[in-house]
């Protein structure tokens, strides 16, 4: 299920990423750091009272002039009432309500989401206690008095926020259909991928960055299986405005990623790989979605006896961690091996929920022993007792162990290596999670 979506915004210096940071450093669900990923603080997996929920900081920007704050807080507004099923809007104590404040306040009133008031920097309650009533004034319902450098009224906040979430954020769609979001910087050619498919023009095609607005939902069938494209949207520069696009890309891609099965990663074969590319490419791995890598535009390269090997060196050496995503060169606007894009899709899905008996994981697992024998630390070996599937979406597996701390993450890895050798597994994140077996 698709966890639901919290966007925190808020104009400049009330302390967005500040509450962010504080939720997300005691909530936080990622508890390991996938070599090779490039890390954006924009966005973390979150829990409260057992609800898991995906964040999103929208703080950060910085207006050459004030007379440019307006339109940062109108783009941030739309991000926030287009990806997200609830909006933290944060607004400081110390300045009170603002007319900026209120300009917002209206905008994200008339989305018809759920809005929770925060007014941070609420430090001390005999002394900011009562101002924060003024802030009732903004018509976004009760304000709730915060701190997040302390932290002070953060539990009665995320209570707010977990009561507004959606009772099943599950999109109605049947079971054998296959999401699968198009995630990419902007300009690769996420909607030329889409309308090639399609055989139509569905979502607005450009040279411009970021020319798609919205996420749009296609639904198209091919040989008899169903599947659901999200087109991940960037949004239109504005005149005179500099905008920061990489940020908006990784909320489209953050959202749309939650939604799909599949991810299919589109590269740029013009433009090389970027950092940006990393960075969402990490959020569809760490989400534990099914990835393919997709190189678009292969058809307009010069290319000779090596530019395909030097493309997957490339492609290997950026992206460590997705060394088990299948890869495939594509062009949206010629429909070269578009249609081979499906069988793919199809594979990864089924990697991606494959469900192994313990039987066969314990021969596996035996067997990958007696090859490569288990570490041992200061005298004290690991010893790895078995191994048993607890979940799909990603495949997760437990392996119950005498000391959790003597599995290292080379010996996962090579035990991971060892099960996609017997059981394929393509294009999906592996799991694992270590447990202590009682003597």
């Amino acid at each position: 299920m698709a966890k639901p979506i919290l966007a925190i915004v808020g104009r400049p210096n009330v302390g967005k990423s500040t509450l962010f940071n504080r939720i997300a450093g005691e909530r936080i669900s990622i508890v390991e750091d996938t070599p090779g990923v490039t890390r954006d603080r924009i966005y973390a997996d979150s829990e409260w009272t057992g609800v898991q929920f995906t964040m999103i900081d929208t703080g950060g920007l910085e207006p050459e002039s004030d007379d440019m704050m307006l339109k940062y807080m109108y783009a941030q507004a739309e991000i926030a009432i287009a990806s997200a099923d609830v909006i933290l809007f944060v607004c400081d104590v110390r300045t009170g309500a603002t007319d900026m404040d209120m300009t917002v306040a209206n905008i994200l009133r008339k989305s018809g989401k759920p809005v929770v008031l925060a007014v941070n920097k609420v430090d001390n309650l005999a002394s900011f206690g009562m101002q924060v009533y003024e802030f009732y004034n903004l018509g976004l319902g009760e304000p709730f008095g915060v701190s997040g450098s302390q932290p002070l009224g953060i539990g009665d906040l995320l209570d707010e926020v977990v009561k507004n979430f959606p009772a099943d954020k599950e999109d109605n769609i049947e079971e054998d259909r296959i999401k699968v979001a198009v995630i990419g910087r902007p300009n690769v050619g996420k909607s030329s991928l889409i309308n090639r498919i399609l055989g139509e023009q569905r979502t607005i095609v450009s040279d411009v960055a970021g020319t798609t607005r919205d996420a749009i939902d296609s639904d198209y069938e091919y040989e008899g299986q169903k599947f659901t494209f999200i087109d991940t949207a960037g949004i239109r520069r504005r005149a005179k405005v500099k905008e920061s696009v990489e940020k908006y890309s990784i909320i489209r891609a953050v959202a749309a990623i939650e939604r799909a099965d599949v991810c299919v990663m589109l590269l740029n074969a013009e433009e090389g790989i970027s950092e940006q590319d990393s960075r969402i490419a990490g959020i569809a791995h760490e989400a534990g979605k099914a990835v393919i890598i997709a190189v678009n535009k292969w058809d307009a390269l010069e290319k000779d006896n090596h530019t395909l090997n030097n493309f997957m060196k490339k492609i290997d050496e950026e992206f460590k961690y997705l060394s088990y995503a299948p890869k495939i060169f594509i062009s949206a606007k010629t429909g070269q091996r578009v249609t081979k894009l499906f069988e793919l899709i199809r594979l990864v899905n089924e990697s991606n929920n494959l469900r192994i008996s313990t039987g066969m994981l314990n021969d596996v697992l035996i067997e990958a022993m007696a090859l490569n024998q288990p570490p041992a630390e200061k005298g004290r070996p690991l010893k790895i007792y078995y191994m048993t599937q607890v979940s799909v979406r990603p495949p997760t597996f437990v392996l119950f162990v005498n000391e959790t701390e003597l599995l290292h993450f080379s010996y996962k890895r090579y035990i991971e290596n060892q099960l996609r050798e017997a059981f394929g597994f393509v294009g999906t994140p592996i799991h694992f999670i270590a447990r202590k077996r009682k003597e």
